[in-house]
Protein backbone atom coordinates (compact mmCIF):
# COMPACT_ATOMS: atom_id res chain seq x y z
CA UNK A 1 0.00 0.00 0.00
CA UNK A 2 1.54 3.29 -1.15
CA UNK A 3 0.84 6.42 0.85
CA UNK A 4 1.75 10.09 0.62
CA UNK A 5 1.70 12.08 3.84
CA UNK A 6 2.09 15.85 3.95
CA UNK A 7 3.19 17.86 6.95
CA UNK A 8 4.32 21.35 7.86
CA UNK A 9 1.28 23.45 7.13
CA UNK A 10 0.06 26.14 9.47
CA UNK A 11 -0.64 29.81 9.99
CA UNK A 12 1.86 32.38 8.75
CA UNK A 13 1.78 36.16 8.38
CA UNK A 14 1.89 37.81 4.96
CA UNK A 15 5.45 38.03 3.75
CA UNK A 16 6.48 35.04 5.81
CA UNK A 17 7.82 31.65 4.82
CA UNK A 18 6.75 28.07 5.33
CA UNK A 19 8.02 24.68 4.20
CA UNK A 20 5.75 21.70 3.71
CA UNK A 21 6.93 18.14 3.21
CA UNK A 22 5.57 15.05 1.53
CA UNK A 23 6.81 11.59 2.42
CA UNK A 24 6.02 8.54 0.32
CA UNK A 25 5.89 5.11 1.92
CA UNK A 26 4.94 1.59 1.00
CA UNK A 27 5.97 -0.87 -1.67
CA UNK A 28 7.76 1.59 -3.97
CA UNK A 29 10.11 0.69 -6.81
CA UNK A 30 10.43 4.15 -8.27
CA UNK A 31 8.94 7.63 -7.85
CA UNK A 32 8.61 9.58 -11.08
CA UNK A 33 7.25 13.14 -11.07
CA UNK A 34 6.21 14.66 -7.76
CA UNK A 35 3.97 17.68 -7.67
CA UNK A 36 2.24 20.11 -5.39
CA UNK A 37 -1.31 21.30 -5.91
CA UNK A 38 -3.51 23.58 -3.88
CA UNK A 39 -7.20 24.20 -3.44
CA UNK A 40 -8.62 27.35 -1.95
CA UNK A 41 -12.20 27.50 -0.60
CA UNK A 42 -14.69 27.69 -3.45
CA UNK A 43 -12.02 27.19 -6.10
CA UNK A 44 -10.77 24.31 -8.19
CA UNK A 45 -7.58 22.49 -7.36
CA UNK A 46 -4.66 24.03 -9.21
CA UNK A 47 -1.10 23.04 -9.94
CA UNK A 48 1.57 24.80 -7.91
CA UNK A 49 4.61 23.06 -9.37
CA UNK A 50 6.23 19.80 -10.36
CA UNK A 51 9.64 18.22 -9.93
CA UNK A 52 10.88 15.34 -12.08
CA UNK A 53 12.92 12.42 -10.78
CA UNK A 54 16.04 14.15 -12.11
CA UNK A 55 15.22 17.38 -10.31
CA UNK A 56 13.85 19.57 -13.07
CA UNK A 57 11.11 21.89 -11.87
CA UNK A 58 8.23 23.80 -13.35
CA UNK A 59 5.99 26.28 -11.54
CA UNK A 60 2.71 28.07 -11.96
CA UNK A 61 3.14 31.72 -12.87
CA UNK A 62 1.42 32.77 -9.64
CA UNK A 63 4.16 31.27 -7.46
CA UNK A 64 7.21 31.51 -9.70
CA UNK A 65 10.14 33.25 -7.96
CA UNK A 66 8.46 32.78 -4.55
CA UNK A 67 8.05 29.02 -4.21
CA UNK A 68 10.56 26.26 -4.82
CA UNK A 69 10.24 22.48 -4.94
CA UNK A 70 12.98 20.04 -4.07
CA UNK A 71 13.17 16.33 -3.37
CA UNK A 72 15.28 13.78 -1.59
CA UNK A 73 14.99 10.56 -3.56
CA UNK A 74 16.69 8.46 -0.90
CA UNK A 75 14.16 9.64 1.70
CA UNK A 76 11.25 9.48 -0.79
CA UNK A 77 10.41 13.04 0.23
CA UNK A 78 9.42 16.19 -1.63
CA UNK A 79 9.49 19.68 -0.20
CA UNK A 80 7.66 22.88 -1.05
CA UNK A 81 9.43 25.99 0.20
CA UNK A 82 7.08 28.98 0.18
CA UNK A 83 8.48 32.49 0.58
CA UNK A 84 6.90 35.93 0.43
CA UNK A 85 3.54 34.39 1.20
CA UNK A 86 0.39 36.28 0.34
CA UNK A 87 -3.17 35.89 1.68
CA UNK A 88 -4.18 34.50 -1.72
CA UNK A 89 -1.80 31.57 -1.12
CA UNK A 90 -4.18 30.34 1.59
CA UNK A 91 -5.31 26.86 0.58
CA UNK A 92 -5.06 23.18 1.31
CA UNK A 93 -1.85 21.98 -0.28
CA UNK A 94 -1.76 18.48 -1.73
CA UNK A 95 1.17 16.31 -2.70
CA UNK A 96 0.92 14.24 -5.86
CA UNK A 97 3.28 11.57 -7.18
CA UNK A 98 3.48 9.04 -9.98
CA UNK A 99 4.82 5.89 -8.37
CA UNK A 100 5.83 2.51 -9.71
CA UNK A 101 4.97 -0.12 -7.15
CA UNK A 102 5.21 -3.88 -7.38
CA UNK A 103 2.12 -4.13 -9.54
CA UNK A 104 1.47 -0.87 -11.33
CA UNK A 105 2.41 2.66 -12.24
CA UNK A 106 -0.14 4.86 -10.58
CA UNK A 107 -0.83 8.39 -9.45
CA UNK A 108 -1.20 8.99 -5.73
CA UNK A 109 -2.43 11.91 -3.63
CA UNK A 110 -1.78 12.92 -0.07
CA UNK A 111 -4.48 13.98 2.34
CA UNK A 112 -3.52 17.66 2.19
CA UNK A 113 -2.15 20.18 4.66
CA UNK A 114 -3.72 23.55 5.41
CA UNK A 115 -1.71 26.70 4.81
CA UNK A 116 -3.25 29.95 6.04
CA UNK A 117 -1.67 33.32 5.33
CA UNK A 118 -3.17 35.97 7.55
CA UNK A 119 -2.21 38.76 9.91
Amino acid sequence: QVQLVESGGGLVQPGGSLRVSCVASGNIFRINDMGWYRQAPGKQRELVGVITSSGRTNYADSVKDRFSISRDNAQKTAYLQMNSLKPEDTAVYYCNAVILSQFRLEEYWGQGTQVTVSS
